[in-house]
């Protein structure tokens, strides 16, 4: 039976990166995105499964995870959906910082507990949150996106504390600096690739030296 893998919140960067590197692992790879458009550029992808799915729909992220385990056990859940819409803090809409914040902190809640639950009776899996430098630090004009990343942070702590003695590895990786968008620029950017290359690693990780927050930034971020 094959094995599967979760990806939330995929898109034309981080996403689709993170998608091809566990399809080149083997597994079978379910590619969500609230945008069926988004996941055009995965159709010619070995073992990829397009799903169009709202991560801040408990009944839609439901229906992912049980399409994910009628293919195979699943092995790995990844919450990579944001987003973020700058500006002031006596400028922001009430509605526009719930909506960051649906997306980006309750359906990273949302997907975590749907991967828990799948991977609970198994005793084993892992489940990855994507963060940002706002995770650990709110900048000026940056409230819509803080508030979140916060949040997301701590959901992934509170799950790490909870499930990780139940043999599930629960990590939050920190993106500290700008990711590269196009081939050939300058390496001070994050290049996805290598990105995901550190997700794969975390799941590989035994469970006598797990990691519960990795922080990735290129050699120019200061920090």
């Amino acid at each position: 039976m094959m094995k599967t893998v979760v990806v939330v919140g995929v898109g034309p960067g981080l996403g689709s990166a993170l998608v091809k590197a566990f399809s080149h692992e083997g597994y079978t790879v379910l590619a969500a995105a609230r945008q069926a458009a988004k996941l055009r550029g995965l159709r010619d992808v070995a073992r990829v499964v397009p799903v169009a799915c709202d991560a801040t729909q408990a009944a839609q992220v439901d229906a992912l995870f049980e399409q994910a385990t009628s293919i195979g056990p699943m092995h790995v859940a990844i919450f990579n959906a944001g987003t973020y819409e700058r500006g002031t803090v006596v400028d922001t809409d009430p509605a526009q910082f719930e909506r960051c914040w649906r997306v980006g902190a309750f359906g990273g809640f949302l997907v975590g507990r749907a991967a828990a639950r799948h991977m609970l009776p198994a005793g084993e899996g892992t489940i990855l949150f994507t963060g940002a430098t706002a995770s650990l630090r709110g900048g000026a004009g940056f409230v819509n996106l803080a508030s979140p990343k916060f949040a997301l942070r701590a959901v992934a702590q509170s799950m790490a504390r909870e499930l990780g003695p139940k043999g599930i590895h629960v990590a939050h990786v920190v993106i500290d600096g700008q990711i590269r968008s196009a081939e050939g620029e300058v390496d001070a950017y994050l290049d996805p690739r290598t990105i995901a290359e550190a997700y794969v690693a975390l799941h590989r990780q035994p469970r006598n030296a797990w990691t519960q927050e990795l922080d990735l930034r290129p050699w120019s971020e200061k920090f």
